[in-house]
């Protein structure tokens, strides 16, 4: 019974920390770096998620119910997010 808990507790703090960072890495691409071309590249979501990844890799060893697939699924969202950012204001400035 306690390892089913802690594997739900696990699973929610996964898909809480994925979403919240795809919802603030779109929200950054899309507001705060708009006119920034480097953010508006092509390489741009490969360069934040596996920067993401990396800097939750050392936070996942430490923390007893976040894994290294926490941190692999937060780089991914993080990525996939900048990819909707740029998407986002690609189509409000008609194609920048």
């Amino acid at each position: 019974m306690l390892s089913l808990i802690t594997f739900l507790a696990a699973l929610a703090i996964t898909l809480v920390v994925t979403a919240l960072g795809h919802k603030y890495t779109r929200d950054l691409i899309s507001r705060k770096l708009r006119y920034v071309p480097a953010a508006q590249s092509p390489a741009a979501p490969f360069v934040a998620g596996i920067g993401a990844t990396l800097v939750a890799l050392p936070v996942a060893g430490l923390l007893p119910l976040v894994s290294a697939a926490t941190a692999i699924c937060f780089g991914l969202s993080v990525g996939l997010g900048a990819a909707a950012g740029a998407r986002d204001v690609k189509g409000r400035l008609g194609g920048f």
